[in-house]
C-alpha cells in the first residue's frame, strides 16, 4: 500500500512564494546540489534547540540560565557564517537573546504546564497527510491549550518586524493555522490559543482563531494541496520576484532565456 504524500507548512509556504522554488526544493532531486548553508537558519536552529531543552522537563541538565547558556555554546551551529568572527558575534547575540528569555520566563512564574516541545503532529487530509512540528504546547489551569511558535530574526530587522506584526498577521499565518488544525484533531473540545514569540525582544502576540475560520482554512488547504501535488512542474516557467535576490536556485532559473533577460536589471540591485 503506497503512503500518502505529505505537505507541511514549509512546503506550502514555499509553493505559495514560488512554485519553481518548490519544484527544486521538494520535487526535482537535482535541486539539493544548489542548496547553500545560511547563517540565519543556523542562528534560529541553535536557539530553538536550546529552548527545546529548557522547556523539556525530562532534560534535567538544562534548567538554569547558566545551564542554558552552556548548552547554547556547546551546540552552536556555525554553518553559513562568512567567517569565525561573524559566527562569534552571532553567538554573543544568541546568548543575549536566550538570557533575556530565560530571565523573563522565570520572573513571569509557572502559570502553565508544558506538554510538548518540538513535537510532530499529522492529520489525514484526503489526498495528502498534513504534518507539522510545533515548537511548544502549553496547558493552562483551565485546560486551555496554547501553541507557541518562536520566531528569530537578525537584530537589525527585529524592531521593524515587531512594528509590522499584528494579531491579524498571526490569525492569517499559514503555519499557525496548520498547527491549529493538527492540535484540534487530537483535542476537539478544548480552547486552543496561538502565540507567536519574537525571541529577539520577547514580544508576544496571542490570538484565538474562530472555529468557522479554521474550517474555511481547512477547505482552502485541501484545494491548495491538490494543486501542489498535481501540478505539472516541468511546464512551470520561472518569474522574477523579490525572493530571487537570495534564492539558491536563481542560477537554474537563469537557464530560461526570458527569465534571464528580466533578471539582469533586477540583479544589479542585489
Amino acid at each position: 500500500m503506497n503512503k500518502k504524500p505529505t505537505l507541511s507548512p514549509t512546503k506550502i509556504t514555499t509553493y505559495l512564494a514560488c512554485p519553481v522554488k518548490y519544484m527544486w526544493s521538494f520535487v526535482d532531486a537535482r535541486g539539493k546540489w544548489f542548496l547553500r548553508a545560511k547563517s540565519y537558519y543556523s542562528f534560529g536552529i541553535s536557539l530553538h534547540q536550546v529552548l527545546q531543552r529548557f522547556h523539556d522537563e525530562g532534560d534535567v541538565g538544562v534548567q538554569t540560565k547558566e545551564e542554558v547558556l552552556a548548552a547554547l555554546e556547546e551546540n552552536w551551529l556555525t554553518a553559513g557564517y562568512s567567517s569565525p568572527e561573524e559566527a562569534t558575534e552571532a553567538l554573543a547575540e544568541g546568548r543575549a537573546v536566550v538570557s533575556s528569555y530565560v530571565d523573563e520566563f522565570i520572573a513571569r512564574g509557572p502559570s502553565t504546564k508544558t506538554l510538548f516541545v518540538e513535537k510532530r503532529f499529522e492529520e489525514d487530509m484526503g489526498e495528502f497527510t498534513l504534518i507539522g512540528r510545533i515548537d511548544r504546547v502549553d496547558e493552562h489551569e483551565d485546560g486551555t491549550l496554547e501553541i507557541i511558535d518562536y520566531k528569530t530574526n537578525p537584530t537589525k530587522n527585529t524592531e521593524n518586524i515587531q512594528a509590522r506584526l499584528s494579531e491579524v498577521d498571526v490569525l492569517n499565518d499559514i503555519a499557525m493555522n496548520c498547527y491549529q488544525l493538527l492540535l484540534r484533531s487530537k483535542n476537539p473540545n478544548r480552547r486552543i490559543l496561538s502565540t507567536l514569540v519574537l525571541l529577539n525582544t520577547n514580544h508576544r502576540i496571542t490570538v484565538e482563531p474562530r472555529i468557522e475560520d479554521l474550517e474555511l482554512f481547512r477547505t482552502d488547504l485541501i484545494l491548495l494541496g491538490k494543486e501542489i501535488l498535481n501540478r505539472d512542474y516541468e511546464s512551470v516557467r520561472p518569474v522574477v520576484k523579490d525572493i530571487c535576490k537570495s534564492c539558491d536556485f536563481v542560477s537554474l532559473c537563469q537557464r530560461d532565456e526570458e527569465f534571464s533577460e528580466s533578471f539582469k536589471p533586477f540583479a544589479s540591485y542585489r
